[in-house]
């Protein structure tokens, strides 16, 4: 018996079924895939983020990092509104002009009617004083005038504007605007300033009737907070 046992010992191990030995092992290719996927979604979600950091950042330093910094005078719109790309504009000739090409620049809005009396000139005025206030600074902002009706512009209001090239008067229907703007409980569409970034965001409104070296600290301190990634553009 002990030479039996003794030579089972001595035999060489059964050959393995031809395959088996490759089934026992894991195929690499799909973990590998797996892996290059999740790289290329996060490498991805980096950029994005690395991309949007410098408006996020600017945005959090006006209104979050430094709460004790401001008076809470101007209303910030959140979620910002983007700016409709089908948004109805003409020039006041008629001519379309499509919406895309507002963007690019810093957008102290006023809507009134074309008349223009009372105080919708005192807004025009202000909004023109805002700017100028804005000092060398005030080439990052362009205006716009949004008529909301097609009675004409008086002749006198138009030369009292003057030919400045960051002063946009564009004709809207009011409806279309009032899908995008929104004033304040117990206001008009017509009774404020509006702010659009550079993006084409609407972020912010102004109080009716507002007080202007106060909206002027909200304005500078937003266009410091966004110096970082907003350039002077077409205006000025």
């Amino acid at each position: 018996m002990s030479g039996f046992n003794s030579s089972a010992r001595d035999l060489p191990a059964a050959a393995e079924p031809p395959g088996q030995s490759a089934r026992a092992q894991p195929d690499p290719a799909p973990a590998a895939q797996a892996r290059r996927a999740r790289r290329g979604r996060l490498l991805m979600l980096a950029v994005l983020l690395l991309c949007a950091a410098p408006v996020i950042a600017s945005y959090l330093m006006f209104y979050v990092v430094r709460p004790g910094a401001r008076s809470n005078y101007s209303t910030l719109v959140q979620p910002a509104r983007a700016l409709p790309a089908g948004l109805p504009l003409r020039t006041l000739d008629g001519t379309a002009v499509d919406a895309r090409t507002l963007p690019g620049q810093w957008l102290l809005v006023v809507a009134g009617p074309g008349a223009c009396e009372g105080a919708c000139e005192h807004r025009l005025f202000l909004q023109r004083q805002l700017r100028e206030m804005l000092g060398r600074e005030r080439d990052r902002v362009d205006r716009v005038w949004f008529v909301v009706d097609d009675a004409p512009v008086p002749a006198a209001l138009r030369a009292a504007l003057g030919d400045d090239p960051a002063l946009h008067l564009l004709r809207v229907p009011r409806a279309a605007l009032a899908a995008w703007l929104e004033p304040e409980p117990g206001h008009a569409l017509e009774d404020h300033l509006y702010l659009v970034d550079p993006k084409g965001d609407w972020m912010l409104r102004a109080p009716a009737d507002p007080d202007p070296a106060r909206l002027k600290r909200d304005l500078d301190r937003l266009l410091r907070a966004a110096a970082s990634w907003d350039q002077p553009g077409r205006g000025g």
